[in-house]
C-alpha cells in the first residue's frame, strides 16, 4: 500500500527509498510498518509531520481496539459472528505479493543478489516464527554484498546527518523510570498501581519486540493470561494485571482481521486490564496501552535513522544496501508464501479442504494492484462486502 501510495501516486518518495526505509526499520524493535510511516513524515515535514503521521495512522486502529475491549462481553455473550473481516487477510497477503514483486524487479538485478534473496527467503520461511530470523538474515545479506560488490560510491552522498542524541536519552529515561515507577507502585499497593504496571509492560515490549505482532502477541499472552495463573504469582497472592484467555484470543483474532497495525492490541489490552476500575479508567488503560507499545518505535527510529544515514557515507556499508534491500525481497516472499500456506485450507466436517475463495481473493488484489489504479481502501472495502456476502 504504501508503494502504490506514496511512490507511484504521490511520488512523496522513490521506490529505492522506500525500500531503505523498510529495510532499515527491520533492523530496530518496534512497529516496523510504524516507523516506516514515521520516516516518510519526517523526510516531508521534519519531526512535527513525523508525529502528526504517527498519530493518523494508529488512531484508528486503536479506537476500535480500545472500543473492543468496551463491548468484549457483550460480543461473547449474544456470540457476534466477526465474518465480514474474514476476507482482509487474503487481502493483506496480495498487497504482499505485489510488494514482493514490485521489490524484485526494482532490486533483484544481478547473480548476486538473486543468491541472497532465494536464500533469504528459504532461511525466513523455515524460521518465520523465530523473532531475530528478520534482523539476523538482512545483516547476513548486508555482509555478503558489503564484501562481493565492487560497485564504487557516488560523489556527493557524504554529507552528515545531525543526529539528535535527545530522543535516545528520552527513550531510556522513559525505560528506567517507568520500571521503577511500576516496581515501587506494586511493592507499596498504590490505589492506580494498575495504570503504572500497564505502561511499563507495554513500553517494555515496543523495546524489546522484533517481528512485529506474529513475537508481540504470544508475548503479551505469556505476561498477561499465562504469568498471573503461575504457582509464584498466586503463592505470593500478588494483584497483578491479569486477562481470561478466551477474552485475549478474541482480541487478538480480531487485531488481525481489522486493517492497521497489529501493535494496536495494545489499547484493547490496556483497556481490558484498567475495567474493574470503572470506565473513565478503562478509557485511560486504552491510551496508556497505545501510547506505551508506539512511544520506543518512534524514538528509536528518529535516533537511529541519522545515525544509519551517517554510516553510509563508509563504502563498506554503501555496498551492503544491495544486499540489505535482497535479503528484504526474499523476507517479503517468504511471508507472502508462509501467510498463503496458513490460509490455504479451511476446517470442514471430515478434515481440511483448499480454500479457493481465499485463493482467488489474494489472485484478485494481486492483479488489481498489478493493472489497475483502484486506490487501496476501495479494495479493502470490496473485501469486507466480500465477507459480509458470505
Amino acid at each position: 500500500m504504501m508503494l502504490k501510495t506514496f511512490v507511484q501516486q504521490r511520488k512523496d518518495l522513490t521506490e529505492e527509498e522506500l525500500l531503505q526505509y523498510n529495510a532499515f526499520c527491520q533492523l530496530l524493535p518496534g512497529a516496523s510498518s510504524t516507523q516506516t510511516l514515521i520516516l516518510i513524515g519526517f523526510k516531508r515535514g521534519r519531526l512535527p509531520l513525523a508525529l502528526m503521521t504517527l498519530l493518523v495512522w494508529i488512531f484508528p486502529a486503536c479506537v476500535f481496539m480500545g472500543g473492543l475491549s468496551f463491548l468484549i462481553e457483550y460480543i461473547e455473550r449474544n456470540e457476534i459472528s466477526t465474518n465480514i473481516f474474514k476476507f482482509i487477510q487474503p487481502m493483506a497477503v496480495g498487497f504482499l505479493a505485489f510488494a514482493s514483486f514490485r521489490a524484485f524487479t526494482l532490486v533483484v538485478r544481478n547473480r548476486m543478489a538473486r543468491y541472497i534473496m532465494v536464500f533469504s527467503m528459504i532461511v525466513t520461511y523455515y524460521f518465520f516464527r523465530s523473532p531475530w530470523i528478520f534482523p539476523i538474515v538482512i545483516l547476513m545479506g548486508g555482509v555478503v554484498s558489503s564484501f562481493m560488490d565492487r560497485e564504487q560510491k557516488k560523489e556527493g552522498d557524504d554529507l552528515y546527518k545531525p543526529v539528535r542524541w535527545g530522543n535516545l536519552l528520552i527513550f531510556f529515561s522513559i525505560f528506567i523510570i517507568s520500571g521503577v515507577l511500576s516496581e515501587v507502585s506494586r511493592k507499596q499497593e498504590w490505589p492506580n498501581r494498575k495504570a503504572f504496571n500497564l505502561f511499563e509492560n507495554q513500553y517494555r515490549f515496543g523495546s524489546i519486540v522484533f517481528g512485529g505482532g506474529d513475537v508481540l502477541i504470544p508475548m503479551m499472552y505469556e505476561q498477561y493470561v499465562v504469568r498471573p495463573t503461575s504457582e509464584r504469582v498466586r503463592a505470593q497472592n500478588q494483584n497483578v494485571i491479569r486477562m481470561e484467555q478466551e477474552e485475549f484470543l478474541t482480541g487478538a483474532g480480531v487485531v488481525r482481521a481489522i486493517p492497521g497495525p497489529v501493535f494496536s492490541i495494545a489499547s484493547f489490552i490496556g483497556g481490558l486490564s484498567m475495567r474493574s476500575s470503572g470506565y473513565q479508567m478503562q478509557l485511560l488503560g486504552c491510551i496508556i496501552g497505545a501510547i506505551g507499545i508506539f512511544l520506543p518505535s518512534a524514538l528509536l527510529v528518529l535516533f537511529f535513522f541519522p545515525v544509519w544515514q551517517n554510516l553510509q557515507k563508509y563504502k563498506g556499508i554503501y555496498r551492503s544496501l544491495k544486499g540489505i534491500n535482497a535479503a528484504v525481497v526474499g523476507i517479503m516472499t517468504a511471508s507472502t508464501i508462509y501467510l498463503t500456506r496458513d490460509m490455504l485450507f479451511i476446517d470442514v466436517m471430515d478434515g481440511k479442504v483448499i480454500s479457493m475463495l481465499q485463493i482467488t481473493v489474494i489472485g484478485v488484489t494481486f492483479l488489481v494492484l498489478m493493472f489497475t489504479r483502484i486506490p487501496a481502501p476501495l479494495i479493502a472495502i470490496g473485501c469486507l462486502l466480500l465477507g459480509w456476502i458470505f
